[in-house]
């Protein structure tokens, strides 16, 4: 797929600039609806808000209140058709809302939220809401906070604890489609000629090679880059001069930090969906992997967009508001496993706070800037990436003033579909179940769905590979190889934390890089030069990104004794 001579030689009908679930969804119906397409992607697959997320798949219960209806309509189809075309990656998650007499909405408000949004999904697939009147909710919840509460609410959504996976396999049925999908490759420049940009000027991040990517005379170019949408447009030239596309700020980002927590005392198991008690903003409290995922705040953010953290204050603020509402919790800094932090691609809106910004995405056509081959998506969320697809596509051929072949995403698979009661699982077992635990193969057909045979395939050709890479985890070492060979992971970080979620359960991945290094020097050829730099990449990255600044400061406190 990096052969970049190759791709210059060619022309594209679609050209999309970032690789998160958006773009990746654009892709894939692209492909799907016979564009000749190529996706460029400045850092890995899913590395920027798409695993940012709190995970969930959500008609967006909170959006009522704002009275977003189309939104949360769209919400609810969206969730519904993840919930049958990747039933491996998106389950169902009941959520309770306990209600407060004094810091929440009204428990009548609550209800008719419920009924609504009931009334929206009429033909879904979970059950529908129960409203708990207060000696129910108190007799189910004995742990929570009981001061002044009225009562509670139950309803389902969905949960995508792997959601990293769901944008690669979006990824790997485009290319499977025919799209040219291409990682750690940077535009560097969008070049114009007249009021169309005709090509662009790339750089591979890896090894600093220049190539241009060039689109058809009626080629359209998408704009998915979601935080950096803005920077993207400011890389505009017309010929040999800087000609940024658009004067106007069009994302507003808002920033959103979580930390993951070890099970606690009171931990329910039920997600929670509750408003804090300082300041009532709502939040979740979500089982996740085993351990208990805490977010997100929402602030304002003009900081940049490649190193974003959790600050002190933020986790203070989780652990002090799940303490609140779990008082048997009595969570500190010392019981947080890891942190992650990023942007929300929100539309610019001067003078609101963040949690009045509108979560509706908008296709903005550049063509009132001057550009009328350019679009770029203001927005979107995990839950309807797949209908921002069709959208796109549509427009994309309404612009090239061709029409438009039927969508298919609304019904075809993702490529891992598969339901834990297939017969090819159980084939597994009985094939792998003397070489590999039973418990690491349902972990494969967990996270690569109908794909999980392919990776146990590779412990036929080496045995070695059956061993896990951690006793603390089911993850075995083919999932390194399977990553590089047929994922396209070309980092440390890629696999432990966008192919697995090893860096989120254990210790931030840091102890098993020797294990990492070691396999992929075995079995796909890393230098030794290439294991060190990878390794000193990988732990900058966490200092940077995801270690506390509270745990870096006591270490180098440590160190200095």
């Amino acid at each position: 797929m990096r052969h970049f001579q190759t791709i210059s030689n060619e022309t594209y009908d679609l050209i999309i600039i970032g690789g998160g679930v958006n773009g990746a969804g654009v892709a894939r119906d692209a492909a799907l609806r016979g564009l000749k397409t190529i996706l460029i992607e400045k850092g890995d697959f899913a590395g920027g808000t798409s695993s940012w997320s709190t995970r969930l798949v959500h008609g967006g219960l909170r959006y009522l209140e704002y009275f977003e209806f189309p939104l949360v309509w769209e919400s609810l189809r969206e969730r519904e058709v993840l919930l049958k075309t990747a039933p491996h990656l998106v389950k169902p998650l009941m959520l309770t809302v306990p209600v407060y007499e004094e810091r929440s909405r009204p428990y009548w408000k609550i209800w008719a939220g419920m009924l609504l949004y009931d009334v929206f999904s009429y033909d879904k697939s979970v059950p529908c809401h129960r409203m708990l009147p207060r000696g129910e909710f108190k007799q189910l919840f004995r742990s929570l906070d009981t001061e002044k509460v009225k009562g509670g609410a139950q309803y389902y959504d969905a949960q995508a604890e792997y959601a990293e996976r769901l944008c690669l396999e979006n990824i790997l049925d485009a290319q499977r489609a025919g799209a040219t999908v291409l990682n750690y490759v940077e535009v560097t420049a969008l070049v114009r000629e007249g009021d169309r940009v005709q090509h662009l000027e790339c750089r591979d991040v890896l090894t600093g090679q220049e190539f241009r990517v060039t689109g058809t005379p009626q080629a359209m170019v998408v704009n998915t880059s979601g935080p950096w949408v803005d920077r993207v447009c400011e890389r505009g030239k017309a010929g040999d001069i800087p000609s940024p596309i658009g004067k106007k700020r069009k994302i507003g980002g808002t920033k959103g930090s979580h930390i993951i927590v070890n099970r606690f005392t009171g931990a329910p198991e039920t997600a929670l969906y509750v408003e804090a008690k300082t300041d009532g903003r709502p939040f979740f409290i979500v089982p996740f992997l085993g351990r208990v995922l805490i977010g997100t705040t929402d602030l304002l953010y003009d900081g940049t967009l490649d190193t974003v953290k959790a600050d002190n204050e933020e986790i203070d603020y989780l652990l002090q508001e799940t303490n609140f509402i779990i008082p048997t919790a009595n969570l500190t800094r010392s019981d947080v496993t890891f942190t992650y932090s990023g942007v929300r691609p929100l539309p610019y809106a001067e003078g609101k706070k963040p949690g009045e910004f509108t979560r509706k995405h908008i296709l903005h056509d550049h063509s009132s800037e001057g550009v009328k081959n350019l679009i770029s998506l203001i927005g979107g969320k995990l839950t309807t990436y797949r209908h921002v697809g069709e959208e796109m596509v549509d427009l994309v051929y309404q612009k090239m003033g061709r029409s438009a072949p039927p969508c298919s995403t609304l019904k075809a698979p993702l490529p891992g579909c598969i339901l834990p009661t297939d017969g090819r699982i159980q084939q597994a077992v009985k094939d792998y179940r003397y070489r590999v635990s039973v418990t690491s193969i349902h972990h494969l057909f967990l996270l690569y769905g109908a794909k999980g045979g392919e990776v146990l395939a590779l412990v036929d050709e080496h045995p070695a590979l059956a061993e896990q890479i951690t006793p603390h985890l089911p993850d075995i070492k083919a999932q390194i190889v399977y990553s590089v060979q047929a994922e396209m992971a070309e980092t440390l970080l890629d696999i432990t934390r966008r192919r697995t979620t090893i860096a989120m359960q254990e210790n931030y991945g840091l102890g098993v890089l020797p294990v990492l290094v070691e396999t992929l020097r075995e079995y796909c050829g890393w230098s030794e030069e290439r294991c060190d730099q990878a390794i000193a990449e990988y732990h900058h990255y966490m200092q940077k990104n995801c270690i506390p600044d509270y745990a870096l400061e006591v270490k180098t406190e440590q160190l200095s004794v």
